[in-house]
């Protein structure tokens, strides 16, 4: 199985764009899957120059219904005409951010008929299955960050029910998260894959005493399970040096362009 990152917020060549968001190309050996668009649409460009042809792509997956991983798909509909698009029954809600700013996807793709909604567990194919273990029991609370969502007509602190998780399981098991709102210690707690790949969502805290102390126990949380872990995006950059300093070669970075094998780990 190989991933390659089409965007994130950094760059491992000048010649990509990147982009406040998230954008994963994985070729497994039935499917081409695309998980997440960004938020502009530039992947179309990042794909051409990566060698990645978007219009093969068969399957293509929302993580949660953010602008930043969802409206790139405005541009994906215009150069691939086949690919089913499966995000939760919620993804279109109403989501805002601690300063009251919509960063909802754009509501004109609800108009697709390529959308397929799913709920609590899907089955995409053989060892391609979508969670959002909402009913699962967390270790660790869930923390809103100041976001919120609109659900009855009221706004409320957001549980992140619109969120899922791609589980591939091929050479090895492999789950893909786009920020892991819902904790990524409950997360690698659930499902205990032998690769993670995705945010975070660490940004938000401070590299203060008190911040490197909280990161550097959840790194040392996750190092307690015999998983490799792949982030980037909403991780932070600050937080991400705190967590490879404790994690070591078990922690590496998605930068756009990078590209990874599953079946050995290594950067190519």
């Amino acid at each position: 199985m190989k991933i390659t990152t089409l965007m994130e917020n950094t760059t491992a060549d000048e010649s990509l764009v990147c982009e406040h968001g998230l954008s994963l190309y994985i070729e497994t050996a039935g499917h081409k899957i695309l998980f997440d668009a960004g938020q502009s649409g530039a992947i179309i460009e990042n794909a051409a120059k990566l060698g990645v042809d978007l219009s093969e792509v068969d399957i293509a997956v929302l993580s949660h219904g953010h602008y930043d991983h969802g409206n790139g798909f405005v541009r994906f509909f215009e150069v691939n005409d086949k690919a089913k698009i499966y995000m939760n029954v919620r993804a279109f809600e109403e989501h805002f951010n601690k300063k009251d700013k919509y960063i909802g996807v754009d509501i004109s793709l609800k108009d697709s008929d390529r959308i397929v909604y799913t709920g609590d567990e899907f089955e995409i194919d053989k060892g391609i299955t979508l969670f959002s273990c909402n009913d699962r029991e967390l270790k660790c609370p869930i923390d809103p960050a100041g976001l919120s969502v609109v659900t009855d007509n009221v706004k409320r602190p957001e549980d992140f029910k619109h969120e899922h998780y791609l589980l591939l399981e091929e050479d090895r098991r492999v789950l893909i998260s786009g920020c892991s709102h819902k904790g990524i210690l409950n997360i690698e707690n659930w499902f205990k894959p032998d690769i993670l790949v995705g945010g975070f969502h660490f940004m938000g805290i401070e590299p203060d005493e008190a911040g490197t102390l909280r990161l550097q126990e959840a790194a040392k949380e996750l190092m307690s399970y015999d998983t490799y872990y792949l982030t980037g995006h909403c991780t932070g950059q600050e937080q991400y040096d705190i967590m490879k300093a404790v994690m070591g070669e078990r922690l590496g970075y998605i930068s756009t362009g990078t590209v990874f094998d599953t079946c050995d780990l290594r950067m190519v």
